[in-house]
């Protein structure tokens, strides 16, 4: 079999005809069930299922250049596919299942975030939901299953101090997006760490000086909020040391910088010893549970494996070079080049509703847009993360926020003015930028 030309391709806008079908079939269909025709009980973004709009855009990609046969654009995914990056990214995301499913089923979630409210004072109790978003969000690694954990307290915090239900749940939501973009098992920060091949530890320290300043001004005017209400009674919540400890020391392990492989085997068995210890898990509990965590991954993973074959094909046929042809145009500098990367990144994550696959899309060429302008890897692995989050923290139906506001009863849209994080977080962003030499 002849192997495609492995040089650079010419510039060719059309080879992008994937992604825009990808947006029309996958996004318009969106806005179609969610706000112009909703179908009765069930998310209108979630009516066309993101791996069939990615078929449908992968089946585009294979139509296209001619001058390529059939066994050779299969061999031009079998390489995007088989990339080292993608390769270890789709194993983490079965250990991230195993122990996310596991921990669930434990009681782990909820025995932490229960230990840490029943030591904040009323008065403090939505400053407290932000410090427990954060804390959770970064142990569990998801920012969906923080919200599902937390939102209900929010709502009964609400209730008995008189407060803004969009302002409880919505200060949830942006603590929960500050840890899934720093947490060491995370999706976001798997796949941005390993498509731009740079250590986990590295990209949280080069995160951190982002995200934690956002997060302690966003802390700092929740607190003046608090001082001037009049608190609330946040009443007594049941939990077991014992099951909170594992995230404990599963997040110390992580920011340590231990291999993440053996920081959420470590994980796992620890939530198998304290489960069967207290009673909240059993043999057959502990199996299915890491099967369901896992199960949940398939989705992310085929998306990958999707993903990946599209961005070869792309590649090969010049569309990342019609990309990065408007940046150069655009960008100028080595400020220009991280300004498009954040801008690209944004925009597939508006386009996606999914911070995760955003990232896997923009990350080839991110990847190249660093080569060519001298960007730090680090700062190329944490701009997607962190911009991913903005966009994903904000954009109404995309998870967070649908499931936030199902939760709560309450609209997306009314969570909006109330995301105070994200918001900060996109400030520190663009000041890192124009910070850049």
């Amino acid at each position: 079999m002849n192997q495609p030309d492995t040089s650079t391709a010419a510039e060719n806008p059309r080879a992008l005809l994937p992604i825009l079908l990808f947006l029309i079939v996958y996004l318009g269909n969106g806005i179609f069930f969610e706000y112009i025709h909703p179908a009765e009980g069930q998310m209108g973004f979630y009516v066309v299922s993101v791996v069939l709009a990615f078929s449908i855009a992968l089946i585009a990609a294979f139509f296209q250049n001619r001058k390529l046969s059939f066994d050779e654009k299969i061999h031009i995914c079998a390489k995007g596919i088989g990339d080292d990056n993608i390769v270890t990214m789709l194993f983490i995301f079965i250990m991230a299942g195993a122990f996310s499913g596991i921990a669930s089923e434990a009681g782990g979630a909820s025995s932490t975030a229960n230990m840490l409210l029943s030591i904040i004072p009323g008065r403090f109790a939505v400053p407290g939901l932000f410090l427990i978003a954060c804390l959770i969000s970064m142990a569990m690694g998801t920012s969906v299953g923080t919200i599902s954990v937390l939102v209900p307290i929010a709502c009964a915090v609400s209730k008995s101090g008189g407060l803004s239900l969009p302002f409880c749940v919505g200060i949830v939501v942006g603590g929960a997006m500050f840890g899934d973009n720093l947490s060491f098992i995370s999706d976001t920060t798997i796949a941005a760490t390993k498509t731009q091949g740079v250590e986990m530890k590295d990209k949280f320290r080069t995160n951190i000086k982002v995200a934690l300043p956002a997060a302690v001004i966003t802390f700092v005017i929740v607190v003046i909020g608090g001082l001037v209400s009049k608190g609330a009674a946040i009443g007594n919540f049941e939990y077991n040391i014992w099951q909170a400890a594992p995230y404990f020391i599963v997040l110390t392990l992580s920011i340590v910088g231990i291999n993440v492989f053996l920081v959420l085997l470590v994980g796992i068995l620890l939530f198998v010893l304290v489960g069967i210890f207290t009673g909240s898990l059993g043999y057959a509990t502990a199996l299915a549970s890491m099967g369901n965590g896992i199960n949940g991954m398939f989705e992310t993973m085929i998306v990958t494996i999707l993903v990946a074959s599209i961005a070869s094909l792309m590649k090969e046929n010049g569309g990342f070079e019609a990309i990065l042809s408007f940046i150069r145009r655009k960008a100028g500098n080595k400020r220009g080049g991280m300004y498009g990367i954040a801008f690209l990144t944004v925009f597939m994550d508006i386009a996606t509703a999914n911070n995760t696959v955003a990232i896997v899309i923009a990350a080839p060429i991110a990847r190249d847009i660093t080569k060519e302008y001298g960007v730090d890897p680090r700062q190329t692995a944490s701009l997607l993360d962190t911009c991913s989050c903005i966009a994903q923290g904000i954009i109404p139906y995309g998870a967070q926020l649908l499931v936030a506001a199902g939760i709560a009863q309450v609209t997306s849209v009314s969570l909006i003015p109330f995301l105070i994080y994200p918001f900060v977080l996109a400030v520190f962003v663009v000041i890192s930028i124009q910070r850049t030499h």
